[in-house]
């Protein structure tokens, strides 16, 4: 397809911005997809794109997350490796589930992710390492690598979001370390998405690196903001995203 001058730098100036919100929360494609949509590209091409772009941005705040922030490996690697198959297996069975169906249901959670974080708003602001047991750990990396990383595939609105919350409730992370361990997990979704998008062939190949710069560029200037300026401005980031991406999907359910 041909897209104007005009179009490509609006898809990269939203790529980036996706990149900084999927850094600090998850979220990237409240701007990345609809961007891709606007300008024309048809619905599977678009998402396929958006996780071309969105799996080097999310892989690049990993790596930023990682250098500096101590993460568990025995939960973010068999859940990141567990969520490649998953999330493959979702976007395999993507054509089968009817968005208009799913689409209330996410409302419902995010909603109720939303209110959770606002009355307990000491939740993710400290760690609680008593609660890392043998059972948790298992426990998160079923969540995140499996149940959490095959909706990603399916749909995936809230997905960094969704993590981020499985990790301060189950292992009692705080905010900074739940965003960080979940950019590994995010990169196995993204991946596992990718290849099944890539076999099928519905990937803009030139134009999703392009955007993927521009995503790496805006996910380090994000995980270095998380990083600094701690965990009440990944706690004040999310519940924005949140309310956007709840008012999002009630424009696509009833608009």
């Amino acid at each position: 397809m041909s897209l104007s001058l005009e179009q490509i730098l609006l898809l990269l100036v939203a790529a980036a911005g996706a990149g900084w919100v999927d850094a600090v929360v998850g979220g990237g494609g409240l701007l990345q997809l609809p961007a891709l949509l606007v300008a024309g590209v048809a619905p599977v091409q678009a998402m396929a794109t958006n996780k071309l772009s969105s799996v080097f941005g999310t892989a690049s705040a990993a790596v930023t997350y990682a250098l500096t922030t101590k993460i568990d490996r025995r939960v973010a690697v068999p859940a990141g490796a567990t969520a490649v198959l998953a999330a493959g297996l979702g976007a395999l069975a993507a054509s089968a589930v009817s968005a208009e169906v799913l689409r209330p249901l996410v409302m419902v959670v995010l909603l109720a992710v939303a209110a959770f974080v606002t009355l307990r708003p000491a939740m993710g602001a400290v760690p609680q390492p008593h609660l890392r047991t043998a059972r948790r750990s298992f426990a998160a990396i079923v969540v995140t690598g499996v149940v959490i990383a095959f909706y990603d595939g399916i749909i995936g609105p809230g997905t960094g979001t969704f993590l981020i919350i499985a990790f301060t409730t189950i292992l009692g992370l705080d905010f900074v370390a739940a965003s960080a361990t979940s950019k590994i997990i995010n990169t196995g979704t993204n991946l596992g998405a990718l290849a099944v998008f890539a076999w099928q062939g519905h990937l803009l190949w030139a134009l999703g690196l392009g955007m993927a710069l521009c995503n790496i560029g805006g996910a380090q200037l994000g995980a270095r903001m998380a990083l600094r300026k701690g965990t009440g401005f990944v706690r004040i980031v999310l519940l924005c995203v949140v309310a956007a991406m709840v008012a999002r999907l009630a424009w696509q359910q009833w608009g």
